[in-house]
């Protein structure tokens, strides 16, 4: 007894999915001419797609002919399976578009300290906006040292971080979000806050805190000159010895613009004790697909662009 070509050994392709469409559609309209309207092709194509499907499955799927069209047992069957088989892919195309319609799960996010108060609220309105398409999204905040964000993205427990683009990791994906302008500032109290224009021998003699993390070389270059008689691991931790009226010190000139409006600080000779640090987004390459983090990245992107 011979035996049947086994039909459809593969999974299906494209092309198989638009030969079902096709005949679908032919069934419903019960037959070719009615369905050339619907399918907006001409007769002779829907006939080649019909003899296409047949030599792909191995089975005679209708009769067509002057005594008009019926679809054999086997047809009939496969307009089953074939209703069966679209349902399937609109049920994954419905359930996956709720996905991005719906989004959940958290992003972990690790950023530099003192970036709250810049003029470009990127990350805060990127925020906003993931939260606005995704009210269910839980948001984690680590606020800590740049290499610490670094390592926490590389081996997976930060999605993202904020660091300064002082050097560039082969792991790591960058997106530059903005520039950050810092200078040498004084407190009320200090010998220089009421002075002019100081002179470098004058601003050596002071004493200075000067930052207890990574610099770029030519921010280093600007502190060499400073006499460091403190230091600090952090910004805030800056702003708290040069707010002593003892010291005087480098802070970013946004978060340093509270006390310089109270006439609390003032910037020393702004026009050349001044340096720009960029900041980057960092994410891991090669990460596993995240709809989170993509979304986050996608609201991040579009607010750098404007």
């Amino acid at each position: 007894m011979p035996t049947r070509k086994q039909a459809l050994s593969g999974q299906p392709s494209d092309a198989d999915l638009r030969l079902l469409r096709i005949y679908r559609k032919v069934v419903e309209c019960g037959g070719f001419s009615a369905a050339e309207v619907e399918l907006n092709i001409s007769r002779a194509a829907i006939s080649m797609a019909m003899n296409d499907l047949e030599a792909r499955l191995g089975l005679r799927l209708c009769q067509r002919g002057r005594s008009g069209f019926a679809l054999t047992d086997e047809g009939a069957e496969v307009y089953e399976a074939t209703l069966q088989l679209q349902a399937a892919v609109e049920g994954f195309r419905t359930r996956v578009n709720g996905l991005h319609a719906r989004l959940k799960g958290e992003l972990n996010i690790g950023i530099t300290d003192n970036l709250v108060t810049m003029p470009e609220m990127h990350i805060t309105d990127a925020l906003s906006a993931l939260k606005e398409r995704g009210p269910e999204v839980h948001i984690n905040i680590r606020m800590i040292p740049p290499s610490d964000i670094e390592l926490a993205v590389l081996d997976g427990r930060l999605h993202t971080g904020v660091i300064p683009a002082l050097k560039t990791l082969p792991g790591l994906e960058y997106l530059s979000l903005y520039e950050e302008h810092s200078r040498l500032y004084c407190a009320a109290g200090h010998p220089l806050f009421e002075a002019g224009e100081a002179t470098r021998e004058r601003l050596a003699d002071c004493d200075a805190v000067v930052p207890a993390y990574a610099q770029a070389p030519e921010i280093k270059a600007l502190h060499e000159p400073l006499r460091a008689t403190a230091s600090a691991t952090d910004r805030e931790g800056i702003a708290f010895l040069i707010l002593s009226g003892r010291y005087i010190g480098y802070l970013p000139t946004h978060y340093a613009a509270r006390w310089v409006r109270d006439g609390r600080m003032r910037a020393l000779n702004p026009e050349s004790c001044r340096y720009v640090t960029r900041y980057s987004a960092i994410t891991r390459k090669g990460a596993p697909p995240n709809l989170v983090l993509e979304s986050y990245l996608e609201e991040l992107g579009r607010l750098v662009r404007q």
